[in-house]
């Protein structure tokens, strides 16, 4: 076990933070959006189609490099026995927690809102739990991709540390970005023609909750995964991802215009969701150098206001969820701006759920059940590496 704290990694905490709380202007503009989701405005916003559709194609990407940096990054400092114990209880617990208190209750919403709960009764009971698994992990699914990552990392870990080859060692001293995107791009085709083959030989395992979950989600973020544990290993990696590279900027933007376009024109009966799958993979590689080369730059420093989010992030992330919807379901009917209505519902949401979280500091098992993490005083909480 290695005791010597680490330097702290302030940009990549803060982008880590910066890309949950993301997730609130994502879902609410997905309201607004031209896409069909739980409950949508009268009218769509295109540019709000454009702006969500915009995060969605990278956000989560980015997200995973930097769960596998710090993940690994705890891994030398645990045994792996206590690494697997910890890493587990910091993202399993809130998962086990958000499920009775914030997506059962969720769930039932919807239910009432869009009128299932008549039909209940007439599904079949694999239909019940399929359903049940769809929408109680709901906005949680990142949390059990990453306990299934952290699982896997027990041996993925285990043999980056202990066989760091010299020909591996060597690719990632002298591996270029061009070289990255053409393996990334090689796992992209090779994701699709898993989901193009599960789609021929039995397409319902495609709508199973678990599977997709579990197996589908696990395997798309795995290599963004480790990739951030290389970047903690490697230094040459990780200035290659903070050093701005106009080549990726412009990668990006052209990777974002062939998603946005496969969106528009693309077919689900089709190759629409493989062409995604391909194109956000590689888009997803180009954003870790744009994001960390932004964050490195601007976000590389201690700030009080700024730690106060990144400790908060996580519950605030938990809790926007039911709060959009529940905004969606009974506030925007009566705005017909969707300007007003989006920026209404941005302070609604935040609001609420800065207030929420500020009362939950308060209650020491809340504390813990909404981290994970054995308790200290509120005002001696800092930013987890986690």
């Amino acid at each position: 076990m290695n005791n010597t704290p680490p330097q702290r990694e302030y940009f990549l905490d803060s982008i880590r933070a910066w890309l949950m709380l993301l997730g609130i202007p994502f879902h609410i503009s997905l309201i607004y959006s031209s896409h069909t989701w739980h409950v949508n405005s009268a009218e769509p916003s295109w540019w709000l189609t454009l702006f969500n559709d915009f995060v969605h194609s990278f956000r989560m990407q980015v997200f995973f490099v930097i769960s596998g940096y710090f993940s690994y990054m705890l891994f030398l400092r645990y045994p792996m026995k206590k690494w697997w114990t910890v890493r587990v209880e910091r993202v399993g617990i809130p998962m086990l927690t958000a499920i009775p208190l914030l997506t059962l209750p969720q769930f039932l919403m919807l239910q009432h809102v869009e009128g299932k709960s008549a039909t209940w009764h007439t599904l079949t009971g694999y239909q019940k739990f399929n359903t049940l698994a769809w929408e109680l992990v709901s906005h949680l699914w990142f949390l059990l991709v990453l306990v299934v990552l952290t699982t896997l990392g027990l041996a993925l870990f285990h043999w980056i540390k202990k066989r760091q080859q010299a020909s591996i060692i060597a690719f990632f001293n002298n591996v270029s970005m061009g070289q990255l995107t053409g393996l990334f791009l090689a796992l992209g085709i090779v994701y699709a023609i898993i989901r193009r083959t599960l789609f021929i030989v039995y397409p319902p395992i495609l709508s199973d909750g678990i599977f997709n979950f579990v197996v589908m989600q696990t395997l798309f973020y795995l290599p963004f995964f480790i990739l951030g544990a290389q970047a903690f290993v490697n230094p040459r990696l990780k200035d290659l991802f903070t050093t701005p590279s106009p080549w990726c900027m412009a990668g990006a933007a052209l990777g974002f215009i062939a998603y946005r376009l496969n969106q528009q024109y693309g077919s689900g009966d089709a190759w629409m969701y493989e062409t995604e799958y391909v194109i956000t993979m590689v888009l997803g590689l180009w954003m870790v150098n744009v994001v960390f080369a932004f964050g490195h730059r601007m976000l590389n420093f201690k700030s009080s206001r700024v730690t106060y989010f990144v400790n908060a992030s996580l519950f605030i992330y938990l809790v926007h969820h039911p709060l959009t919807l529940l905004y969606g379901a009974w506030i925007t009917p009566y705005i017909h701006s969707n300007l007003v209505g989006f920026i209404t519902g941005l302070v609604f949401v935040i609001g609420i759920a800065i207030i929420l979280y500020e009362i939950h500091l308060r209650i020491p098992l809340l504390r813990f059940l909404f981290s994970g993490k054995p308790q200290t005083s509120p005002n001696k909480t800092q930013p987890s590496a986690q």
